[in-house]
């Protein structure tokens, strides 16, 4: 039997913070509109998973936002210096990666960007295996490239 070093390497571990994001794990359904339709016309579905380690959650979006067809995936990590979420978007929309700022509060969930033309939050709130909330632009952001909508979204797997 092989005796342990006492200079063996100890992982580390993921931060506690990080079990505020295990309520999104799963498949969630999705539905919205653009602020001011009277229809539905933004659907899609947005898979959460745990990376192996349990440092970074990965999201898989296909999103159809009004007849335009977006697909991505996201990484989501927790620096405890900060005490803050951190996510970076890399989809069909953008050749760079977008950085996000993620919180989740009980059953208020926010994100928000400050990227270039990119500047929103969306605000939202869980209700067991559902969510509502919506995206709106920051003050003085072009309304234009941050369109205002409202999503919500169901857990089916």
């Amino acid at each position: 039997m092989k005796e342990q070093s006492e200079n063996t390497h100890q992982a580390p571990a993921p931060d506690p913070a990080l079990r505020r994001l295990d309520r999104l794990v799963g498949t969630w359904r999705l539905n919205g509109r653009p602020l001011g339709a009277t229809r539905d016309s933004i659907s899609g579905t947005s898979t959460y998973r745990w990376l192996p380690g349990g440092f970074f959650l990965q999201q898989k979006m296909s999103m159809d936002y009004d007849g335009t067809q977006i697909e991505s995936y996201e990484l989501i990590g927790y620096d405890s210096s900060t005490k803050a979420f951190a996510s970076h978007v890399y989809s069909n929309m953008a050749p760079d990666p977008w950085p996000y700022r993620w919180d989740i509060q009980g059953d208020d969930w926010s994100i928000s960007i400050e990227h270039g033309p990119m500047n929103a939050r969306f605000e939202g709130r869980f209700d067991g295996d559902t969510f509502k909330g919506g995206w709106r632009p920051n003050p003085g952001a072009d309304e234009q490239m941050n369109a205002p909508y409202d999503i919500e979204g169901t857990r089916v797997s």
